[in-house]
């Protein structure tokens, strides 16, 4: 049974809190009142009180549609196209007598684009879908009634039912926390989702239920929990639980939310108390929203361009037709005898010349609608799916540990990764691995460890040195121990017995295995101890100890128990240590000690803690090794390793007794203050220590972050990391990543100031929280002081704020300065952060500097900040699939990001661009062409082209070779893009989609159109065309002009194109090729169908030199325009790509020099990344050597 396996831990002497003591005061008041209304009947779920409540149930969805939704807010999302809207306005009129085509002819490809497009629509939020299935399908036991508990789906639950959570499952829903396995109802939860961290947190149950340790027990429970309605707030909870007509209170000590995992506990029972949308991880979170690019947008705005010159061209035709209509019939005479002015219809009755003119406005709409591509927006999405495909199918953003390539969620963002100006990240699993490593020391003055860390790696591979490949060879042939990555046969395997200061060393591992709070956890099958610790470095630091020969064994309430290597005998000895106190660590006190006694009877007060408040501790006598100390500590940090300072002192029997008397009563204090008294006498007795040495734990990124970091930094691109965890832990990290670099300047804004902390004692809230503002405000005004006078000097700023801080930061009157300072900063730290929060600066960043943002992170707390992004990518890690689900990308590794921005972000923006330009060219090519043989021909409606013509231009003969463009063209390889990340700056400033490029395209289509049209007209109109001597009609005229269009709009494409493939050559000149076999085939149709097209090229134009010469020679004059200012803008003016192209083809991109001089074009400079660390350095050793000189 499982009350036979109950562990019986003792928590109290360890942990802070007083278990099940809670008191109503303060906000339990408000129970029952506005917000604070929910009524939750435990055990009863189905119960008529229960019922009539009608709280949501527990099924969830991320889908953008529903069943009933799709149809509606499909079709509302390709109509708010408004090229679509147009074309939905002319396939109406094509069934009138206005339309100078047939309906068929329009409304066909309208029906394909839009439906295509619906299709893809379908598929991507299917994929949702299934991940919904998936989660709501999950199972867990639920009390069924008699005491026997069974398994139920997740989306079955109901709000009271009591549920068995076991070891390593997830909570379903948010609960209430009735018992564990453990004596104590105490239980390890896991948050990782929630805010980032992977410290365990220990939750309790009350003690009114603390004993219900069977599923027996739960067959007469009932009780009644009131307590908050749903919100968004992760850290508070407001409750009470009837039991038996006893009232006792909730706190968060008892609340388990949903996506949270159960660590180290057999099982636990809990009442469910929000479920589904009403949870607190979906209340954080926001519904899927429809993201579109800033180039689809700005297509938009070309859409509207186009379609003001289209209304201004049938506007001036119009007025024209109207004109010349008018004046058709004077005194009798029929100037335009043809159109019978005399017995005609009101589109051409000179009597209604105003009519006739608008009638001939709506026909001109519709036949100029061809400068609009219909088909641009089907190619696009087309492009798009391809290019997500191979983004998936890249080997190189593949995971093999994990099984986990990348996957594009939606295509519609593709272009956006290649314009990212400023990167969110989380920090925990997405930066970090979620695991720390001990790496290093300093004992007595000696450095010891030869582990090398991702930060030196990356320096090394920097400077050209073979450090990385020896250090891996190396650590392929040992065996690899999570959290120990120590290499030094000096003290390793007994050896630090030799060495000059062994009884420094042996008090040194002494401490690190008795000085912390973890628990051990013997494996019964190979008696292997492993640790369960509050955080990954306090694991490092006792399995450190382990290795090195100090196992920490056993811990009961008041011991401690070692195995430890005897210096004089070699043999390991037991040792056991009365623990007497623990003095907590905090984030003001920035260390930790315990008092024990040891076997002898000699007191210890052992500590380790920040090097900020420790050397300022140490004794006169016990400075010794101070100054070698500071030194290693510094290269340690350099290194990118997080460091603690390890120091002792024997305490006399007096001194403990009335510390102790002063520490107990202050830690039974009620008083508001109660933890200040504790860390006040704790700070007496934290004095005149002895240093030890100092630690140095990697909290281990994820490989080929700093490389990658540094990459981003190059490329121009700003990183912010907005995490949950302590401002300590994120500035650590950022030393790792070289986003912070030793002599960088911080700007630190923090609530964690004495001032702010008597401020939240004041009783006045309101007055407190003003002058909490004031203050925030006075750092922001005096960081951007600091930011404006460092403009001249070379040192950048980073900028590290708060959670409480950032509260107030992000308040409208304020949001503006806080952001004008973090933009100038180099570096940006948002610690302690909810996932509000950070969907709030998210949208900050976005909204106030218009550039594209791009969220990364991998747990449930970073789905609103993903959500707000322009771009959200989901980290798949092993924990967790909710960022997954609510992401855009989903990337398996930090490092991928690189490739995905530098590379595939550049293809895509680059791609895309060039694809919309070169659409609006070749459809302003042929729409002119339509506009100038109206005007020659007085404006009457009638097409040059025959309709089928005018239908399969945009689908066959022109539109393959641009999806070609889209998905295939390179500018340069994937080599390059990476060895030269500045190339990505054309995409954040926006090179290749400039009003300056869209407008060349545009002049360039309509001088082609002009030459075009005027070499045929002026080419034909004269001459013979046939044998027998018959000049031109207009069926021949067309088609000649035809053949220039698709000869003329197709090399322009070949011309264009940067790498060639197979499958480009064959779009290319097999549309053209197509065009001559389609004219034969529909040529030989039945008049009725083929109407002018009838025969045409077999008859007429194909006999005929003069049609194959004036091809030839249009072509010639068209392309000539474009191919000069090609030449003189590769060779005067050239882009990024274009140097790289240069360099390339003569061979010179291996050269430093040159590689040189194309990062100088850089607009930004790298002030982070391991580059700029380097660079740092360099300058700064330059500096000493001259002042030195």
């Amino acid at each position: 049974m499982a009350g036979n396996r109950r562990k019986k831990h003792h928590f109290s002497r360890i942990h802070a809190f007083s278990c099940g003591k809670t008191s109503f005061k303060g906000d339990h008041s408000l129970i029952g009142g506005p917000g604070f209304s929910r009524v939750v009947h435990c055990n009863d779920a189905e119960s008529f009180e229960a019922s009539v409540l009608n709280y949501s149930g527990n099924y969830v969805r991320t889908t953008k549609y529903t069943l009933a939704t799709f149809f509606p807010k499909a079709l509302f999302e390709q109509f708010r196209r408004v090229a679509n809207v147009y074309f939905l306005i002319c396939a109406i009129l094509s069934f009138t007598p206005l339309s100078p085509y047939s309906a068929v002819s329009n409304v066909l490809p309208l029906v394909v684009v839009i439906g295509a497009t619906m299709g893809k629509e379908v598929l991507e939020d299917w994929r949702r879908k299934k991940q919904d299935i998936e989660v709501n399908n999950r199972k867990v036991k639920v009390h069924c009634g008699e005491g026997a508990f069974d398994y139920t789906k997740w989306r079955d639950l109901k709000v009271g039912d009591v549920v068995k959570v076991e070891k390593d499952e997830f909570f379903p829903a948010d609960l209430i926390l009735l018992s564990s396995s453990y004596e104590e109802a105490i239980c390890y939860v896991e948050t990782t989702n929630l805010d980032g961290e992977t410290n365990l947190k220990l939750k309790q149950a009350l003690d009114a239920t603390s004993n219900m340790h069977e599923d027996s027990n739960f067959q007469n429970f009932k009780a009644i929990i009131r307590c908050e309605d749903p919100n968004a707030n992760l850290y508070t909870f407001v409750g009470s639980l009837e039991l038996e007509e006893q009232q006792y209170p909730l706190t968060p000590q008892q609340l388990l939310l949903r996506d949270s995992k159960l660590r180290n506990t057999d099982y636990i029972y809990g009442a469910v108390i929000f479920t589904g949308r009403d949870t607190k991880v979906f209340q954080n979170s926001t519904g899927p929203p429809s993201k579109r690019s800033k180039v689809e947008r700005r297509m938009d705005k070309i859409i509207y361009f186009l379609f003001g010159i289209l209304v201004l061209m049938s506007f001036i035709g119009s007025i024209f037709f109207g004109i010349a209509t008018r004046e058709d019939l004077q005194d009798g005479k029929m100037k335009r005898w043809y159109l019978r002015p005399d017995d005609t219809t009101a589109y051409y009755d000179p009597k209604r010349a105003a009519v006739a003119a608008v009638l001939h406005f709506l026909t001109a709409l519709m036949l100029y609608g061809y400068l609009i591509p219909i088909s641009l927006y089907v190619s696009i999405e087309i492009v798009k799916i391809l290019q997500s495909i191979f983004i998936n199918q890249d080997l190189h953003m593949y995971y093999e540990e994990t099984d986990k390539p990348a996957r594009a969620r939606t295509s519609n963002l593709n272009e956006e990764l290649g314009q990212v100006d400023t990167i969110l990240s989380d920090k925990t699993g997405t930066l970090t691995c979620n695991s720390m490593e001990f790496i290093k020391c300093s004992i007595a003055g000696t450095s010891y460890g030869r582990g090398v860390t991702e930060v030196e790696r990356a320096m090394a591979r920097r400077k050209g040195s073979p450090l990385e490949e020896e250090v891996t060879e190396e650590q392929e042939d040992k065996a690899s121990i999570k959290g120990f990555n120590f290499e030094d046969e000096r003290i390793m395997n007994g050896s630090w017995v030799n060495e000059p200061h062994a009884d420094v060393i042996q008090k040194f591992l002494r401490l690190l295995a008795i000085c912390h709070t973890a628990l051990p956890e013997v494996d019964e099958e190979n008696g292997k101890i492993s640790y369960e610790a509050e955080s990954p470095d306090e694991a490092a630091f006792v399995i450190a100890a382990r290795e090195l020969g100090f196992e920490f064994y056993e811990r009961t309430q008041t011991s401690i128990s070692v195995h430890e290597l005897d210096p004089v005998t070699g043999t390991k000895v037991e040792r056991s240590y009365s623990l007497l106190n623990v003095l907590e660590f905090s984030s003001s006190r920035k260390r930790m000690s315990v008092i024990v006694r040891s076997e002898e009877g000699t007191l210890l007060l052992l500590s380790k803690g920040a090097d900020s408040v420790m050397f300022e501790r140490l004794a006169e006598n016990g400075r010794e090794f101070e100054e070698q100390t500071k030194e290693h500590i510094n290269e340690y940090a350099d290194a990118g390793l997080r460091t603690l300072i390890l120091a002792y002192r024997e305490l006399d029997e007096k001194e403990y007794i009335q510390f102790n008397e002063e520490f107990t009563e202050a830690k039974n204090s009620v008083s508001a203050d109660r933890e200040e008294l504790a860390e006040e006498i704790a700070e007496k007795i934290e004095k005149n220590l002895i240093l030890l040495g100092a630690t140095a734990v990697e909290d281990k990124l994820q490989n080929g972050v700093p490389e990658c970091i540094d990459k981003l930094a190059q490329a121009g691109i700003k990183l912010w990391v907005l995490t949950g965890d302590k401002m300590e832990t994120a500035i650590n990290i950022g030393y790792a990543c070289s986003l912070l670099r030793q002599g960088m300047r911080q700007v630190i804004i923090s609530s964690e100031t004495p001032e702010s902390k008597t401020l939240e004692k004041s009783e006045d809230k309101s007055a407190a929280a003003a002058a909490l503002k004031a203050s925030v405000l006075h750092q922001l005004i005096r960081g951007k002081e600091l930011l404006d006078s460092s403009n001249e000097s070379l040192g950048p700023l980073a900028l590290i704020i708060d959670g409480k801080s950032l509260t107030y930061a992000l308040e409208d009157d304020v949001k503006d300065l806080f952001l004008e300072l973090a933009i100038g900063c180099a570096s940006v730290i948002c610690c302690r952060s909810s996932p509000k929060q950070k969907a709030l600066v998210t949208r900050l960043v976005k909204t106030k500097t218009s550039s594209t943002t791009l969220a990364i992170g991998d747990g449930a707390n970073d789905v609103g900040m993903l959500q707000e992004a322009d771009i959200g990518v989901g980290i798949s890690g092993v924990e967790g699939m909710q960022a997954v689900m609510s992401s855009d990308i989903a990337i398996a590794q930090f490092r991928f990001l690189e490739r995905l921005l530098l590379v595939h972000g550049h293809w895509c923006y680059r791609r895309i661009s060039s694809m919309i330009c070169y659409f609006f060219y070749k459809n302003i090519a042929f729409g002119f062409t339509l506009f100038f043989f109206e005007a020659y021909a007085s404006f009457s409606g009638q097409p040059v082209y025959n309709d089928w013509f005018l239908s399969l231009y945009n689908v066959f003969f022109t539109s393959l070779p641009v999806i070609a463009l889209g998905v295939f063209d390179q500018d340069v390889s994937a080599r390059f893009c990476l060895k030269f990340p500045l190339l990505y700056q054309e995409g954040v400033q926006n090179i290749l989609f400039s009003w300056t490029r869209i407008l060349g395209w545009a002049l360039n289509g309509v001088a082609n159109a002009a030459i075009i049209f005027f070499f045929c007209i002026h080419a034909m109109k004269q001459q013979a065309f046939r044998k027998g001597g018959e000049v031109i009609g207009l069926e021949i005229l067309g088609t000649t002009m035809y053949t220039c269009v698709v000869w003329v709009v197709n090399c322009q494409m070949a011309l264009s194109v940067t790498y060639f493939t197979y499958i480009q050559h064959l779009f290319i000149w097999g549309g053209i090729t197509f065009w001559y076999i389609f004219l034969l085939a529909y040529g030989a149709m039945d008049p009725y169908i083929s109407t002018t097209a009838y025969k045409v090229f077999i008859e007429a134009c194909a006999p005929a030199p003069s049609f194959w010469l004036i091809t030839l020679l249009v072509l010639m004059s068209s392309l000539l325009p474009y191919f000069t200012y090609s030449a003189i803008q590769m060779r005067f003016f050239p882009l990024h790509h274009q140097m790289i192209q240069w360099f390339r083809s003569d061979g010179q991109t291996n050269d430093p020099e040159f590689c040189q001089m194309v990062r100088q074009r850089s607009l930004r400079p790298t002030t982070v990344g391991y580059t700029a660390r380097f660079e740092a350095s360099s300058r700064d050793l330059k500096a000493k050597i001259e002042d030195s000189l």
